[in-house]
């Protein structure tokens, strides 16, 4: 009997696209991102009160990620995508309106408790609407064009924000910033939201490598995680948990299911080296002996390798064990080379290690999201969030330490030695006879229960 593939409603995936690039887009058009650093300087705060901020606002995406993943499992995913911007916006106006270091913190505060909410929300929510509109295998190309939009949305505050600030200062660029999360907020009223519905399961997505030879498929399908109720069709579970349960089931999967629990692992450290070494790229270049206004000229060159990243996702699915190790090793490579140049021409090599880590960034989140079943996507994901910040600060550590002594060219190698690292990892584990994604297709043909 030959299985007909469902023909896949167009219109209301590209709604639920085009609604996704438009909230990734605005909220990142926040006008005081190239200047907020410049706003505590120039209020009076010293090196080290700036750098306590920063310590600050990771702490506080580390303190409220896992919790709001949990809160988006047994809330509305859109409901928080709501309030994000809105928490983000009045961390902005308090710095323009009361600048001053308690302010400051308090902004901080409230951007990571925004960046949060939409943490693992957001993963969740467009994966399970992909799902029930039979295109889960869209879910990787669709994440990565996400990803360039909120690019694009930077490179756009880049050129604006000097005019801007011109034209009327920290207020106008505050009050810029404001309005784009307020835009943010209402776009994400339009996305789709059906937690209850049974679906049929999704299809594999982004074939990556297992990190741990329990994952292969040639073993025996593991069995459900125990947040799953029996029978149920919904790839993201139609069980009513509370709070506490949720957050409980997530752990538990991360816990004792070894396929989620590499990939969980291997999302953080993809996403967390070259997320951290994108705040110190200002210095590389100074170093570099280019002046202050070349800088942005630079920075322009790693974002558009950021945004080829992102594109290229659909390219990226069908890379393999090899492939994907291989993507690591370019990273790693790239991002040594580019700094040990120590000229401005490195930096198209930077630009192709930032691209590249973009794509390996996109496929490990779409293997992650493949993996999850129950009802505690957003929890496990927001526990991949978590573990990310705490990769970054540990990157901030270690950086600043190398980077003291020998400069920012060794401590951007050094650092590159991370990717080389985990592409060892995963080019060293045996093969299995089964195709790699197999245990999330037979994870998606049982069903979550």
């Amino acid at each position: 009997m030959i299985r007909l593939a469902s023909r896949v409603p167009e219109p209301a995936v590209r709604r639920l696209s085009a609604t996704l690039y438009g909230y990734a887009f605005l909220s990142d058009l926040v006008l005081l991102y190239p200047l907020y650093v410049v706003l505590f300087a120039d209020t009076g705060l010293s090196v080290g009160q700036i750098s306590s901020l920063f310590v600050l606002w990771s702490a506080a995406g580390i303190l409220f990620e896992v919790p709001s993943g949990a809160w988006a499992d047994v809330a509305s995913r859109r409901l928080l995508l709501c309030l994000a911007p809105l928490v983000t916006a009045a961390g902005y106006a308090l710095w323009v309106l009361l600048p001053s270091y308690p302010a400051f913190a308090v902004g901080f505060l409230l951007w990571g408790a925004g960046g949060a909410l939409v943490s693992g929300a957001l993963e969740a929510l467009v994966w399970t609407e992909l799902a029930r509109l039979d295109a889960g295998d869209r879910y990787a190309r669709v994440l990565g064009r996400a990803r360039t939009a909120g690019v694009l949305g930077v490179v756009v505050t880049g050129v604006l924000a000097g005019p801007v600030f011109a034209a009327g200062g920290y207020p106008a660029v505050g009050g810029g910033s404001v309005l784009a999360c307020l835009l943010a907020a209402a776009v994400a009223t339009r996305f789709p939201e059906h937690r209850r519905s049974p679906v049929a399961p999704p299809p594999p997505a982004a074939p990556l490598p297992p990190m741990s030879p329990a994952a292969s498929s040639a073993a025996p399908p593991a069995a459900p995680p125990e947040d799953a109720p029996a029978g149920a069709s919904n790839p993201d579970g139609s069980d009513d948990l509370t709070w506490t349960e949720t957050l409980r089931a997530g752990l538990r999967q991360v816990r004792t299911r070894p396929p989620v629990r590499a990939a969980v692992l291997l999302a953080a450290v993809v996403a967390a080296d070259w997320g951290a070494l994108d705040e110190y790229t200002p210095l590389l270049a100074l170093d570099t002996g280019v002046g202050a206004p070349t800088v942005p000229l630079l920075l322009l060159l790693l974002w558009a390798g950021v945004t080829v990243g992102g594109l290229l996702a659909p390219v990226g699915e069908r890379l393999g064990r090899r492939g994907y190790a291989a993507l690591l090793a370019l990273v790693a490579v790239a991002l040594a080379g580019g700094a040990l140049v120590r000229h401005p021409a490195g930096f198209v090599l930077l630009a192709v290690a930032f691209g590249a880590a973009q794509l390996a960034t996109v496929l490990a989140d779409a293997r992650l999201q493949a993996r999850i079943t129950g009802g505690s996507r957003a929890t496990v994901t927001s526990l991949a969030g978590m573990l990310t910040d705490l990769l970054v600060i540990g990157t901030y550590a270690g950086y600043g330490l190398v980077a003291t002594s020998a400069g920012n060219a060794v401590a951007f190698a050094a650092a590159a030695g991370a990717y080389l690292v985990v592409a060892l990892v995963v080019r060293g584990r045996r093969r299995r006879r089964a195709a790699v994604p197999g245990d999330v297709a037979a994870a998606g043909a049982r069903g979550p229960g």
